[in-house]
């Protein structure tokens, strides 16, 4: 036992030993980054110095500072910026949902302008704007060489007021103009319609209406529709949605979950990572779902369609998503700025980041460019032909197999189908989110089961 004791007292000696000859060496190392780091800073300070001394035309002292800070943040990454007293109470004025300007959610790649996502039923949306095109000048003037806040200040102007926007995109052989008058934008955060037996939920942006609406939204399409058993499934539209407010996407995710994690972040220390769990209740019964999503759905959108995919709670329709899987925390500063910096990833339930990669739907769906209306002249011999059928000629044999509500009940199923129809060549990717549902619903299945039946084929 002594043996023992002195042994181990030995090996606490010995290891104190060791450690002070490591930290030696760590401790200086340390004292020589602080060093090397104020010196940087003095060489700011000499340079600040310099240029409110020297430089050619007197300049904004506050401005200058603002510009270095903004600086520093956006050379971390795009979504980290500085945000000035009149920016910070923008992006609060955005969350609440209304806000001047042309309606489009922008990031920067290759020095210009990229659009995220067109915001439904905005000026930009209106004058044909699309995720993925650059904005290369605005009103002639060139953004390369401009931060995006830069940019974005240019695109900024009165309500009624007009702005030419140069655009670049692909297919396209040459850039081209679109002109745009600014607007006051109201964001309704979720649209709902019923089409067919399915509901369809169109959430644009996740701001603090979004939950309230989709829930509200939904219920009243039910009630419409005479109650669940009468819905064969619901659509959850994210295509163009730019995403917003992280508890907004967890809210949503939740609303049709009833357990398991929904999202986690991580930051840089892993102490501060964080996760969130669904809770019972699941607003849609279980009934069927499917998530369409685009190149335009990003950040808060793709939380929700990773949630629901992994869960297997719905079917993920169209495209590839932005691919945006990181988390920005705005911090309030001194003078009534902030500071937006990226200070986590997320993670999908199964463990995934989509940063840089995206939502990849389980069932690829491209939308077809429409091509532009050519009248043609129909002859009217062309015309009958194409309309005639049996029912149409005289002297007929009636069908006496079936009763009235059996003749209506026909009557309403082609009615259903003809809009079905038109909705192909309307929103082909919604229609046929729908299609999956109708078939969902006659084969009695749940997302999970297709998709089994699907990877075993």
């Amino acid at each position: 036992m002594k043996k023992f004791v002195i042994a181990a007292a030995c090996g606490t000696l010995a290891g104190i030993v060791a450690t002070t000859q490591i930290a030696g060496p760590l401790v200086a190392q340390e004292s020589s980054q602080s060093a090397s780091v104020y010196e940087q800073l003095d060489l700011f300070g000499d340079i600040f110095e310099r240029i409110r001394a020297q430089y050619v035309e007197d300049v904004d002292e506050g401005e200058l500072i603002e510009a270095a800070i903004d600086g520093m943040l956006t050379s971390l990454d795009p979504h980290s910026s500085y945000l000035s007293p009149d920016d910070a109470d923008d992006m609060r004025v955005k969350t609440r949902g209304e806000f001047g300007g042309l309606g489009i959610e922008v990031t920067q790649e290759d020095g210009f302008v990229k659009v995220v996502s067109p915001i439904d039923e905005t000026p930009a949306d209106e004058a044909g704007i699309e995720a993925g095109d650059f904005i290369t000048h605005v009103d002639g003037e060139s953004v390369l060489g401009l931060t995006l806040d830069e940019a974005v200040d240019l695109m900024r102007g009165p309500v009624g007021s007009e702005i030419i926007i140069t655009i670049v995109r692909e297919g396209e052989e040459e850039p081209f103009d679109v002109s745009i008058i600014r607007d006051t934008i109201k964001l309704t955060a979720v649209r709902t319609r019923t089409e067919g037996d399915t509901v369809v939920l169109r959430v644009t942006t996740f701001n603090d209406q979004t939950t309230p609406n989709l829930k509200a939204g939904l219920e009243e399409q039910i009630e419409a529709a005479g109650g669940m058993d009468n819905v064969n499934g619901i659509v959850l539209d994210l295509r163009n949605n730019p995403g917003g407010l992280l508890n907004e996407a967890i809210s949503v995710s939740d609303a049709f979950l009833d357990e398991g994690e929904i999202v986690s972040t991580r930051g840089r220390d892993p102490k501060d990572g964080e996760r969130f769990n669904a809770t019972a209740g699941d607003m849609a019964n279980g009934k069927p779902m499917v998530v369409l999503i685009n190149g335009g759905s990003a950040s808060a959108s793709e939380i929700v369609a990773g949630a629901l995919q992994d869960h297997r709670r719905a079917i993920v329709v169209g495209t590839k998503s932005f691919g945006k899987g990181s988390v920005q925390t705005v911090m309030p500063l001194r003078g009534d700025g902030a500071m937006r910096l990226t200070t986590a990833r997320y993670y999908t339930p199964s463990g995934r980041s989509i940063q840089a990669l995206g939502v990849s739907p389980d069932i690829v769906v491209q939308q077809p460019r429409r091509q532009p209306e050519v009248e043609e002249e129909e002859s009217p011999l062309s015309a009958i032909s194409r309309t005639r059928s049996e029912g149409d000629l005289r002297g007929r044999l009636d069908n006496d197999s079936l009763s009235e509500d059996e003749l209506r009940q026909i009557e309403e199923d082609r009615a259903k189908a003809e809009a079905a129809a038109k909705l192909r060549e309307e929103d082909y990717q919604l229609a046929y989110a729908i299609d999956i549902l109708k078939g969902l619903s006659k084969l009695s299945g749940s997302p999970a089961t297709v998709l089994e039946q699907a990877n075993d084929e």
